[in-house]
């Protein structure tokens, strides 16, 4: 499905929330789109790299990583998962590392910034939780539309 969040917006304005733009893009994807499967973590990974060897099946992690700027939630090798196992991307409220080899990999990869440091690995953390970060609210199953200009939520599959 090829989609832009500008035309998006305009024909679905009310049935959107908008994120503050506040994300980079650093994936080989820049347009990505699926249902949301949510994850709210702090400087831990571990739930992302166990969320990612599942199938994908076109689906976008979103990981509330609280905006913590310490330490990365993302790294290549699990970039390199999603690819494997079909997700469609990944948006982390927080940072990413290794973000020159994820830009070339076939998956969209939004977060805040990069940090060289690597997160503890405690598995500790929620799933198919709601999380509230860049003035939206999403919902485990909550469509995400994202590009260039940003990501949008919607509650169901638009188009």
């Amino acid at each position: 499905m090829s989609f832009a969040t500008a035309d998006l917006y305009d024909e679905y304005e009310e049935d959107l929330q908008i994120a503050t733009p506040m994300f980079n893009d650093y994936g080989g994807k820049k347009q990505f789109s699926g249902p949301a499967l949510i994850l709210k973590v702090f400087e831990d990974n571990s739930f992302v790299r166990a969320a990612l060897e599942e199938p994908g099946q076109g689906k976008v992690l979103v990981v509330e990583g609280g905006a913590s700027l310490r330490c990365a939630l993302l790294g290549d090798m699990l970039a390199e998962l999603g690819v494997k196992n079909g997700w469609a991307g990944v948006i982390v409220y927080g940072c990413i590392r290794d973000s020159a080899m994820i830009a070339k990999m076939n998956i969209g990869v939004k977060a805040l910034n990069t940090n060289p440091r690597k997160s503890v690995k405690k598995g500790v953390g929620d799933r198919d939780v709601a999380v509230t970060f860049a003035d939206v609210t999403i919902n485990p199953g909550d469509y995400i539309y994202a590009d260039e200009d940003g990501f949008v939520v919607a509650i169901n599959k638009l188009k």
